[in-house]
């Protein structure tokens, strides 16, 4: 394999990386992961345009394969664009979607291989392929879809907001009404702002390692 001088550079940050970070911090990993919360309840308390957009800047480096980043993203702030949503929404996430500063509609675009000569340059073929091949690209569509959604969670926390994900919801509908005629699908929706901590109940337990992994 040959390298240019991008490469090098690349590889050169890289190295730099890994020998000022060896990993994160117990500090950081609390936030983002071992004792953040889901939240229901929200503080009246807005979030600003220019957050949600540092949030995505965070977001966009997560890894997808051939770097399809099918991932799109409405965010949902004004009374009447909740008011759009709240049809498709079941019951019990009706009162705290409307309360939520923000929310999110996580979904992915089918066609997203239409980047690919912008995204994958090296080996922009892979368009024709997942063209050619749309259960494959819905399949791929989707699942690194879903990958990106994490990573908007854990980005969201990283710039100090707080999440509320749900699949609760219409997906047909939600489709219907935000995304007709396109090729976007939505996966799941996610509540953000300043959550309420006086509504977070105890935490429900998780499996351990050796009821999940396997070592072979």
């Amino acid at each position: 394999m040959t390298l240019d001088s991008a490469d090098t550079a690349a590889q050169t940050v890289l190295t730099r990386l890994k020998a000022d970070i060896s990993g994160c911090d117990s500090g950081t990993l609390r936030l983002l992961l071992t004792e953040a919360r889901s939240h229901n309840g929200w503080l009246d308390r807005p979030v600003a345009d220019s957050l949600l957009k540092e949030l995505y800047e965070i977001m966009r480096w997560g890894p997808t394969s051939a770097n399809s980043s099918p991932a799109r993203v409405v965010l949902l702030k004004t009374a009447e664009a909740k008011a759009r949503l709240e049809p498709a929404l079941k019951p019990n996430n009706v009162e705290k979607t409307l309360a939520a500063p923000v929310t999110a509609i996580i979904a992915h675009d089918r066609a997203f291989w239409e980047n690919a000569e912008k995204l994958f340059p090296h080996n922009p073929a892979v368009q024709l392929a997942f063209k050619e091949n749309p259960a494959g690209a819905a399949t791929t569509a989707f699942r690194n879809g879903t990958l990106q959604g994490a990573y908007f969670m854990i980005a969201a926390r990283a710039v100090g907001l707080d999440c509320g994900p749900m699949s609760g919801f219409d997906n047909a509908l939600v489709d219907e009404v935000f995304f007709a005629g396109t090729t976007l699908r939505s996966n799941f929706l996610c509540n953000l702002g300043y959550g309420d901590i006086s509504k977070v109940m105890k935490r429900s337990p998780r499996l351990t390692f050796d009821e999940v992994c396997e070592i072979l």
